[in-house]
């Protein structure tokens, strides 16, 4: 039924949760595995600009120790994430499920999408926090706009908020 499934993860708790589940639709479909981190400024956990406690309206993000150091917090952020990808897919290929992987940066909705498109997916399996009202018209819904703008079919996992 799929033989290709894009998994979605977004590098927070939950991230075992929507591998394990897509492992399991793996092996019975005997599909591929496309594992995939967006880099995004608004990702949950992502390092900010801002130092926190700081008030945003009195800061002023011109000095160079402040962004080099922001930058090496993104190097570090962006290691463990792809770390998480690569146990993930020691563990599917134990199973004997082939997997790839990859972390992009890029608007997380439209980069699952584009994606999806052009791997050829036949399935993407995401996670959604059930964000709604002003909090999802604020941070947006990254699971919404993948349901709508998909060249695929989309299995979502709800997921504790």
């Amino acid at each position: 039924m799929f033989k290709k499934i894009l998994v979605a993860l977004d590098g927070s708790s939950a991230g075992a949760s929507i591998f394990q589940t897509a492992l399991s639709l793996a092996q019975c479909n005997v599909a591929e595995l496309l594992l995939l981190h967006v880099l995004s400024g608004n990702e949950e956990g992502s390092p900010i600009l801002v130092p926190p406690g700081v008030d945003p309206q009195y800061w002023s993000p011109g000095s160079d120790s402040t962004i080099e150091l922001w930058r090496r917090e993104w190097e570090t952020y962006a290691g463990a994430k792809l770390e998480q990808l690569r146990s993930f897919t020691t563990t599917a290929n134990q199973a004997n499920i082939a997997t790839e992987i990859r972390q992009l940066p890029g608007n997380p909705g439209r980069v699952i999408c584009e994606l999806a498109q052009s791997w050829g997916a036949d399935l993407i399996l995401i996670g959604s926090r059930g964000h709604s009202g002003l909090k999802e018209l604020l941070l947006g819904s990254v699971s919404h706009y993948v349901l709508h703008h998909s060249p695929c079919s989309v299995l979502t996992l709800k997921l504790e908020s």
